[in-house]
């Protein structure tokens, strides 16, 4: 049975949330790719569009957008996920995981991509109402005074 450890971050607040999915429902997961957008109601999110952003396994090994499959591969990488380099132009070959997530993956990361649209209706609800402003004035600050240039010749 799959068991994966689900990241999901919202943009908007800036916070993330934690949780654990396991049987059926984790089940569902399974073959997705990175990049995709999936509906986050089987999830326990409703009403909001997920976006599968990275993962990784158990041991840690990220999974990367650009190899195809769930296989593990060495590839040389100069930059993104899975390496950090520390000098300008550094290369090193490195261990990382394809995009399709599979039984191997531990964690996958989501963040919302689109939340549910409530109706017009609603929305005129939600609006606090607006106060009918004048024109505001803007008030110039005085620029500081610049040094003086000093023009006097050196003495011999």
């Amino acid at each position: 049975m799959a068991k994966f450890k689900l990241i999901v971050s919202d943009p908007s607040t800036g916070k993330s949330n934690a949780s654990e999915i396991e049987g059926a429902r984790a089940q569902a997961l399974i073959g997705r790719s990175l990049g995709e957008t999936i509906d986050g109601s089987p999830l326990g999110i409703a009403q909001s569009h997920l976006r599968i952003t990275g993962g990784c396994d158990k041991n840690g090994i990220p999974m990367r957008p650009d190899v195809h499959g769930g296989v593990k591969k060495h590839i040389v990488l100069s930059a993104g996920p899975g390496f950090k380099p520390t000098r300008h132009g550094e290369r090193r070959r490195k261990l990382i995981r394809g995009r399709t997530i599979t039984d191997e993956t531990y964690q996958i990361n989501f963040i919302i991509s689109k939340e549910g649209v409530p109706e017009k209706k609603e929305v005129a609800e939600l609006r606090p109402p607006t106060e009918k402003r004048g024109p505001t004035k803007q008030v110039e600050k005085p620029r500081p005074k610049k040094p003086a240039k000093k023009t006097g010749k050196k003495s011999k």
